[in-house]
């Protein structure tokens, strides 16, 4: 964490990955961001993966920095605190991030009425508001037919990607977006009521990479090349030890130093008169590619992952090790506290882990170790005190109603 956004408080009713990526963003950059969940946990508490005794490691990793409350939005006064949360009076106060639907007492029309210049940002499915997750966008743009082992130029065998990244986008376009409608506010005094569909950040990013711009002008579809990097050339190669890298050869420069490193420069030049390209061109690598690879495959295969590192290390070459998720906790230094972005923190129910911080580093603000997450309905009391400025008796009353609860262990 540290404290650029320091002063911005944001109330986040979220689930899944896009909402709470956003708050967690802005929670490392020194905001205030309190999340509400029911008492008995929300849609994600418990979500995969799970440690040994079933503490979800998804919802600690996307909740670090936050504050908890727990209460019972069932009830009307349980609606009633958190709305008062939201419109609460304050500078930095006045924002509410969620991707519940936006309607009812959570809705902006609602929220309005208590505080003219409330900033909501609500994360949705599809432009038209109904239900969709990443891999259901995922799967209607195209990336799936682009994805996995080559199948030439009909739409056959699709692989959705694991990731979730338009979720990622997402969740960061939302921060972006939060802190821009602050600013505004901060300038004219308008509050805003901006809407992000997941649907549309995947479709804008497909965009933006030039696919929709291929298909409607080349009229032709973008299929899988196995692991080929297109437009230039990069590819997968197994070493002699059994594990695998991935070469890069988008620019010149890395061409040549790939060329000069593996001392096959004179083997790949008889490339180009036979198959009539010039690999100096980007585009022209990536047509010359199985030829390319068959010159290089030999020479990875005669040596370990350790004897390529030492040669490509320092030389230019763009390239990086396959690897797994435990091999890359246990072998590589930017996953491990040697990186200022990790620190090893002590996580209730679940124990000491590496866990990273903001990627962000601020030339005028100290890196801060990373903040872990919050039990659920950790800071009720705090909050409800804090924030809304009930007494203790209040709080004990809302306690024993059974509208508010915390701190639970799930």
């Amino acid at each position: 964490m540290n404290s650029v956004l320091k002063g911005l408080r944001v109330i986040e009713g979220s689930a899944f990955v896009a909402a709470p990526l956003c708050g967690m963003t802005l929670a490392q950059q020194g905001a205030d961001v309190i999340r509400f969940d029911p008492i008995e946990g929300g849609l994600d508490a418990r979500r995969w993966p799970l440690t040994a005794e079933g503490k979800s490691l998804y919802w600690v990793g996307l909740n670090k920095g936050k504050r908890s409350i727990a209460v019972n939005t069932r009830t009307p006064e349980g609606q009633e605190l958190i709305v008062a949360l939201i419109t609460a009076a304050g500078e930095g106060n006045g924002i509410f991030l969620t991707n519940f639907p936006a309607s009812g007492w959570l809705g902006y029309e609602n929220l309005k009425k208590r505080r003219a210049d409330v900033i909501m940002m609500n994360l949705f499915g599809n432009p038209d508001g109904s239900s969709a997750v990443d891999y259901t966008v995922n799967c209607a743009i195209g990336i799936p037919f682009a994805t996995g082992p080559a199948h030439g130029q009909k739409p056959v065998n699709p692989v959705n990607h694991v990731l979730p990244a338009w979720d990622c986008i997402a969740g960061l376009t939302a921060a972006m977006g939060i802190v821009a409608a602050e600013r505004h506010r901060r300038i004219t005094g308008e509050g805003q009521y901006i809407k992000l569909s997941l649907a549309d950040v995947a479709m804008a990013m497909v965009g933006n990479l030039g696919l929709i711009g291929e298909a409607q002008v080349n009229h032709e579809d973008h299929m899988s090349f196995g692991n080929y990097l297109y437009g230039a050339y990069g590819r997968e190669f197994e070493t002699r030890d059994d594990r695998y890298v991935y070469v890069v050869a988008i620019t010149k420069r890395q061409w040549q130093a790939l060329c000069k490193t593996t001392g096959l420069k004179d083997k790949l030049d008889l490339i180009e008169p036979l198959l009539g390209v010039d690999l100096g061109k980007e585009g022209d690598r990536f047509k010359a590619r199985d030829a390319i690879s068959a010159v290089l495959q030999p020479w990875f295969a005669e040596r370990t992952l350790d004897e390529v590192s030492r040669t490509f290390d320092g030389t230019g070459v763009c390239w990086g090790p396959y690897q797994t998720f435990l091999q890359m906790v246990e072998e590589d230094p930017r996953c491990s506290t040697d990186n200022p972005m990790f620190a090893e923190i002590e996580q209730p129910g679940i124990g000491s882990y590496l866990v990273p911080g903001s990627p962000l580093s601020f030339s005028g603000l100290p890196r801060t170790r990373p903040t872990r997450a919050p039990v659920l309905g950790e800071h009720t009391d705090e909050v409800l005190a804090t924030a809304l400025g009930l007494g203790d008796g209040q709080i004990g009353k809302l306690r024993d109603d059974g509208i508010v609860g915390g701190p639970i262990e799930l």
